[in-house]
């Protein structure tokens, strides 16, 4: 592949990546019923802090929580994990051939600094529609891949598959090819445990893990690619990562350093995401909420939508707020640089 096609053939990546950017997810009150785990709003816990600390390389997250009633609350938290992506239906880019495997990315959880032991929940889910069961009497996986192997519709008969499509459990996704079919549900692994809180109190809950993070070489921000009319993916970036003119000056900038005489620039993309939304299922808001974002080096650019933003460090940018009520997920662009010679 030739080098100047590379931007636009890594936005035919991007354009299928931006619709399952990965993302962890706040701790939320949680009631496992007939038909899976449902999120639920508390009524009465408070959410007194929250210290979010995100790089590529870990997340931590730290909470204090405060029961302030006059009787003990027994409940189950769920810390849902990001469903698995699709992948592409041009399968000559890897990234939708793998499912994470999360019994490897260090999750770890601590109540008031005693390490807790959490369940794992897989469930297969459409949009908010739980259909674990339905998916298992069908005698079909909860995960699957975007590939023949790893595609159970390419392996079983056309009388299940007919049956499975009767039920909204599968869909033709490509007009190209009619008769593909693919499952309409996306496998979701949460992660619960039973959680006392006694009258009167507060407990300290912290999670760290190692990111599913995604990304690209290249993508829609090179000057050619974005200044192309028969595109429009910039927009998806300017709604998701607040990325503005400034932005794309300092992106210009940068490939233009490293694009020396006798040395090609280039730059990839990392995408990670964090719901936040989820924060504002306790009693009223957050009280205290503080968010730290490390780009991981001095020569990366990165853009997320918060307001308040304040650098803290050559790598660091801080966000504080007080008597916050999320309203929206959290995504988060980084932007690397490096070059070549010719």
């Amino acid at each position: 592949m030739l080098w100047s096609l590379i931007p636009r053939a890594a936005l035919i990546v991007v354009a299928g990546l931006l619709l399952a950017s990965p993302i962890a997810a706040n701790d939320s009150e949680a009631e496992i019923a007939l038909g899976g785990i449902v999120l639920k709003p508390s009524t009465d816990l408070r959410l007194v802090s929250e210290d979010l600390f995100l790089s590529e390389e870990k997340v931590t997250v730290d909470y204090v929580f405060e029961n302030p009633t006059n009787r003990t609350i027994t409940t189950t938290i769920a810390f849902p994990m990001p469903g698995q992506p699709r992948g592409l239906l041009d399968t000559h880019y890897a990234y939708g051939e793998q499912r994470e495997d999360w019994s490897g990315f260090d999750f770890a959880t601590r109540i008031d600094g005693r390490p807790v032991r959490l369940q794992q929940w897989d469930r297969a889910m459409i949009g908010a529609r739980d259909v674990t069961d339905e998916v298992i009497a069908l005698g079909l996986p909860v995960y699957w891949t975007d590939t023949d192997e790893g595609n159970p519709f390419a392996r079983i008969s056309e009388a299940r598959i007919a049956e499975a499509l009767s039920h909204g459990l599968a869909l033709r996704d490509d007009p190209r090819f009619p008769e593909r079919v693919v499952p309409a549900w996306e496998g979701v692994t949460y992660f619960v445990r039973e959680q006392v809180f006694p009258a009167s109190s507060r407990i300290r809950v912290q999670h760290e893990y190692v990111p599913m993070v995604g990304g690209s070489v290249g993508g829609a921000l090179y000057p050619n690619v974005r200044n192309d009319s028969d595109y429009n993916a910039l927009d998806d970036y300017r709604e998701r990562y607040c990325v503005d003119d400034y932005f794309l000056a300092g992106v210009d900038r940068r490939l233009a350093a490293v694009s020396a005489p006798g040395r090609q620039g280039w730059m990839s993309e990392t995408w990670l995401g964090y719901v936040l939304s989820s924060g504002a299922n306790w009693q009223g808001p957050i009280e205290r909420f503080r968010l730290v974002v490390d780009k991981g080096s001095t020569d990366n650019l990165v853009s997320f939508c918060m307001d308040g933003v304040e650098k803290i460090g050559p790598t660091r940018f801080e966000v504080v707020k007080t008597n916050f009520e999320p309203t929206r997920d959290l995504d988060i662009l980084i932007v690397k640089f490096v070059s070549y010679e010719n």
